[in-house]
């Protein structure tokens, strides 16, 4: 990460949603590491969640929360493979077109490329993708703890941190809202 000492670290007020069928909070392990990564970094972890795989309980959840001015971006983890129950996408496409947002493909590829080097081939099962609508990010990452370290610690540390150079997401945060 190039981080500039001259500039000013600029806390993220972020949430943690885990979509899942199964976990609880007392075995979510991918949402807590996500959660240590986020304090740990300095940023503020304002809400966590758990919703089941239905896209409609995703999406309510995720307006919520892009409604709340008290958070500036979410993170997900699961739901984004190729099985039936897999609708972590679609529940973001849902949000994106009522909201008027946009897609950031970059987030989708850069995570499968670091996966790649993680697990081979096999990142072709992860539909990890990302946001921004309403003046909010919203990035996707698949439910396991590897594909959550890939995800924070190779894009979201750096991207998330208003020191890196030689540009980050968060410079951006004041201006999402333009028309």
């Amino acid at each position: 990460m190039a981080v500039d000492p001259e500039r000013t670290f600029k806390p993220v007020s972020i949430a943690v949603l885990t979509v899942s069928d199964t976990r609880t909070l007392a075995d979510d392990s991918s949402g807590a590491i996500l959660c240590d990564r986020i304090k740990a970094a300095g940023h503020r972890l304002v809400e966590r969640a758990i919703v089941k795989d239905e896209a409609p309980l995703i999406a309510s959840r995720l307006s919520t929360w892009i409604d709340d001015p008290a958070i500036d971006c979410v993170i997900t983890t699961g739901g984004t493979g190729m099985t039936g129950r897999d609708v972590t996408p679609e529940a973001l496409e849902r949000i994106r077109n009522e909201g008027g947002g946009k897609d950031i493909p970059g987030f989708g590829e850069l995570f499968r490329w670091l996966s790649f080097r993680s697990i081979g081939t096999s990142t072709i099962q992860s539909r990890a993708c990302a946001i921004v609508t309403r003046g909010t990010y919203i990035f996707a990452l698949p439910g396991s703890n590897g594909a959550v370290k890939d995800g924070w610690d190779g894009i979201l540390a750096e991207q998330l941190d208003s020191r890196n150079r030689p540009c980050n997401i968060v410079e951006l945060m004041p201006r999402l809202r333009e028309t």
